[in-house]
């Protein structure tokens, strides 16, 4: 909304003027730190915020000691939000040694009224509050605490606004993030999120490609499409436009070279996107097809919308369609009412389908959830046990898919120096896998040819294809 982009600009460069008068009293720039939880939604999130932050005139630093300090976080599992808390002492004391010093705090966990409450009355010392829906006013909850001196708490409880044309900032030159839609409807049995992410709403299809042409020209090559589930894109939208029928739009874009996108709900899988990705040159070839229980009966407790059969025949089809494509997953172990049986039906999916990798989870209770009610939970050391189960098969499935593709030649798109030997390059297939090559850093933002000489469990080593 135009008129909303409008009235945060305003804030924004109000904002700036009282950090300017500040700079002058300190004789210096201010900083600001982030914390981000959870998922690429959360980090895409972030990434406005940071642009927002740094409009205004702060300078992003290393340490939790800064001017201006927020984390965004995740609620999907209430150990996250221990975690959270954990951290939260350390600012306090850092507080005391800054007074001036601003403390927010964003992002699902801030959906929950009892965690509201619970930062509202324990930690008194936490300035600004706000949630997952109206991340976009960051300014002006800054510009009333800063003017007030008082705590800010503005959580709404869902919303239709859809505001993204506000500065942005990105840590990686050459891959970005695109949001396509918000929100969830499927309603899990195990999950919060569309409690904290609110319901489905998609972006018009000429915003999404607008902006990623403006990425194009920014000289971005690889970007990645986000949804909570991407494959039901296009519901919300009063022209129906399909998420196979945005990809083709986007894989149009001159310049970018990779699409990616997550996440991929089974029981939305069309043909038609399996024809897209199969007949695109610029669609990697993965998808991430969450599992979560290769039980017919459990699939109906977590109220997926799909049988083991149905999603054994979307992998069918994606094998035939595309030989090539890797498939990961998610699986949670342990689900209230899992029995051993059902655990072996897992295991076989597991085996037949052959991930590349898998995302494995012990079921945790999460308050709020149809779930955290439900009888027969699961013993812990029972599911303890079938967890170490399920890693060694996830284990031995991706060593014989990686396998497969040794000594091959494959295209490595270059993203960083190695954080352990400075003297690999860090990069990725267009199959997600992660492969580690000896190489000057120019190449990095560039896609090179790399020979992929050892699989190593779930990365290669490998050499540049020019190097002989």
């Amino acid at each position: 909304m135009k008129t909303e982009s409008s009235r945060q600009e305003y804030y924004i460069d109000k904002c700036r003027k009282l950090l300017e008068d500040k700079e002058r009293e300190l004789g210096r720039k201010l900083t600001y730190y982030d914390q981000t939880f959870g998922c690429q939604m959360n980090f895409k999130d972030s990434e406005k915020l940071n642009g927002i932050l740094e409009a205004i005139g702060y300078v992003r630093s290393k340490s939790e000691e800064a001017d201006f300090v927020y984390y965004n976080t995740c609620t999907v599992r209430e150990n996250a939000n221990i975690r959270v808390y954990g951290r939260l002492g350390t600012l306090k004391t850092y507080k005391k040694k800054n007074p001036d010093m601003l403390i927010a705090m964003c992002g699902c966990m801030m959906q929950e009224p009892e965690e509201q409450e619970k930062v509202k009355n324990t930690f008194t010392f936490v300035d600004i509050v706000f949630g997952t829906h109206n991340i976009f006013k960051l300014a002006q909850l800054l510009y009333e605490a800063l003017i007030t001196r008082k705590r800010v708490f503005d959580v709404w409880e869902g919303t239709d606004e859809i505001v993204e044309d506000l500065p942005s900032h990105r840590k990686i030159s050459f891959k970005a993030a695109v949001n396509i839609m918000y929100g969830c409807n499927n309603f899990c049995t195990y999950c919060i999120v569309p409690y904290v992410r609110g319901r489905e709403r998609s972006r018009k299809p000429e915003d999404i490609v607008g902006e990623v042409e403006q990425l194009a020209r920014e000289g971005v090559k690889e970007i990645m499409l986000l949804g909570q589930n991407v494959n039901s894109y296009g519901k919300t939208l009063e022209n129906r436009t399909t998420f196979a029928q945005l990809l083709s739009m986007v894989g149009k874009v001159d310049g970018i070279e990779r699409i990616r996108f997550m996440t991929s709900h089974p029981k939305d899988l069309s043909d038609d996107l399996i024809k897209v990705m199969a007949s695109s040159s610029k669609i990697c070839r993965h998808i991430h097809l969450p599992l979560q229980s290769g039980s017919s009966r459990l699939l109906q407790k977590m109220n997926r919308h799909y049988t083991r059969e149905q999603y054994m025949e979307l992998v069918r089809k994606l094998r035939v369609a595309m030989p090539d494509i890797a498939i990961t997953t998610d699986i949670i172990v342990g689900f209230p009412g899992e029995t051993e049986e059902d655990f072996q039906e897992t295991l076989e999916v597991v085996q037949e389908t052959a991930y590349d990798s898998a995302f494995t989870f012990l079921y945790s209770k999460r308050s709020g959830t149809p779930a955290a009610s439900m009888e027969d939970q699961v013993p812990d050391d029972v599911a303890h046990e079938r967890f170490d189960r399920l890693l060694k098969v996830v284990g031995e499935t991706a060593r014989k898919q990686n396998k497969k593709h040794e000594g091959e030649t494959a295209l490595v798109l270059a993203e960083e120096v190695n954080e352990r030997d400075s003297s690999l390059i860090t990069g990725r297939l267009s199959n997600n896998n992660v492969v580690h090559f000896k190489a000057d850093p120019c190449v990095i933002g560039r896609i090179v040819p790399v020979v992929l000489e050892e699989a190593c469990g779930f990365y290669y080593l490998g050499r540049l294809a020019s190097d002989g």
